[in-house]
């Protein structure tokens, strides 16, 4: 049983990443629902959550059926850390993660994210200053290095570790990488084998598909897997993962009338917490996975990214479901 603190996560969880625009409320009911062991919100700036920024603050947003969850912060001063997690701490999560892996340029240059890793005893200090902060369980999702010369993961596991991090996810890129080229598991292998790491080591990159994951999951022995990208206008990556382990064999796609009532249903999700504006417009990028492998569905996709009328956009959804009812769907 692989377990964050008191939180039991099963034999070999799956992870929903935490992403920008993407891991929000909406998302994250659909990937519960398709069986997702723990899932993390978008990550929250420290600085908006000590200053109220409404942004950061609705990030907070918990709803009982997601549980457990994470709340992703991230940050590069000390105070502001400390008490953004006193903030968290209040929201209730199972758990509060921290973020030193984002590759993105506005957060890097703060020394956030990524950043960090240019200064691995900054991410000590501020790691244990968190976990001195807070009574949740602190995880740590991070890259396995600045560039190629600073590959010090495996010295960062162990040192977070001994600050008291519970749990720890690894992305298998560097941050000149960014999301560039094949994510290298082996140094994530190389920590999970460390016999000083007793805490669960997650995987994360390039997890795309049932054998990929019983693949990563035989060849580099970690806790369990951390998918993100993969699973953006596709929540049934879940139950295909999960089934595949269990059984080797394949499910069968979504139906059509899955993947139409999966995209109605994040749509009014979507507008209902965000507003008309952003949740129109937050959901165009995940149309194009909702109705992969559909014939001719160029048509329909830029109707639904251009279109702005709630009710114009689940016109256009029951269209798709009356034009490809019975048609065959290349997974």
């Amino acid at each position: 049983m692989v377990r964050i603190g008191s939180v039991e996560l099963g034999e070999f969880p799956l992870l929903l990443a935490p992403m920008e625009d993407v891991s929000d409320p909406p998302f994250r009911a659909l990937c519960k629902r398709e069986g997702c062991d723990m899932m993390y919100t978008e990550f929250i700036s420290v600085e908006g959550l000590i200053r109220d920024a409404d942004k950061s603050l609705q990030k907070l947003d918990i709803y009982e059926e997601e549980r457990p969850i994470g709340v992703q912060i991230f940050g590069a001063e000390l105070d502001s850390m400390m008490r953004a997690a006193e903030i968290v701490e209040e929201a209730g999560p199972e758990v509060l993660d921290i973020n030193y892996g984002c590759p993105v340029k506005k957060v890097v240059c703060k020394m956030a994210g990524a950043g960090i890793l240019q200064d691995i005893p900054k991410m000590v200090e501020l790691t244990a200053a968190v976990v001195r902060s807070t009574k949740l369980p602190v995880t740590v999702k991070t890259r396995l290095g600045w560039d190629d010369n600073s590959l010090y993961i495996e010295e960062v596991a162990e040192r977070l570790q001994d600050v008291g991090i519970q749990a720890l996810s690894i992305h298998g890129r560097t941050r000149k990488q960014m999301y560039k080229g094949e994510a290298d598991w082996t140094l994530i292998a190389k920590v999970k084998e460390n016999p000083r790491i007793h805490i669960p080591i997650f995987g994360n990159g390039d997890v795309d598909s049932p054998q990929k994951a019983a693949e990563y999951r035989r060849r580099f022995g970690v806790d369990g897997i951390m998918i993100g990208r993969a699973s953006i206008g596709n929540p049934w990556i879940f139950r295909e993962i999960k089934h595949y382990l269990a059984t080797g064999e394949l499910l069968p796609p979504p139906t059509l009338a899955e993947r139409v009532d999966a995209a109605r249903r994040h749509l009014a999700h979507s507008i209902e917490w965000k507003g008309l504006t952003l949740g129109v417009v937050e959901m165009r990028r995940h149309y194009t996975n909702y109705f992969r492998g559909l014939p001719g569905i160029k048509a329909y996709r830029t109707r639904l990214v251009t279109e702005m009328d709630p009710e114009a956009l689940f016109g256009v959804l029951g269209e798709i479901e009356a034009e490809y009812s019975g048609a065959p769907i290349v997974h």
